[in-house]
């Protein structure tokens, strides 16, 4: 029996969960697994970027510049995920 205290309606659930299903369909045009993969790792690293409120393109073409210096010098590569990404350029 609803009493009017809780919300039937789920509709910010269900748009917070498109996109997993949506790119869960798209991976099945990948062409081959290891596309997927890395599709889907693409995918997890834009996620949390909108999760840590990093704005994906920004987070991106700064990791891509600096990525090979990155290599290059032995450092960190965890100091490019978004959540460390968005403390060190606040």
């Amino acid at each position: 029996m609803n009493d009017g205290r809780i919300n039937i309606v789920n509709n910010l659930i269900e748009n917070a969960i498109r996109p997993l299903a949506l790119g869960r369909k798209n991976y099945l045009f990948c062409g081959n697994d290891a596309s997927a993969y890395r599709a889907a790792i693409v995918y997890s690293l834009i996620s949390t970027c909108k999760a840590v409120y990093v704005d994906p393109r920004t987070w991106m073409e700064d990791v891509l510049r600096k990525i090979s210096y990155y290599q290059r010098d032995q450092r960190d590569l965890v100091e490019l995920l978004p959540f460390n990404w968005n403390n060190k350029n606040e």
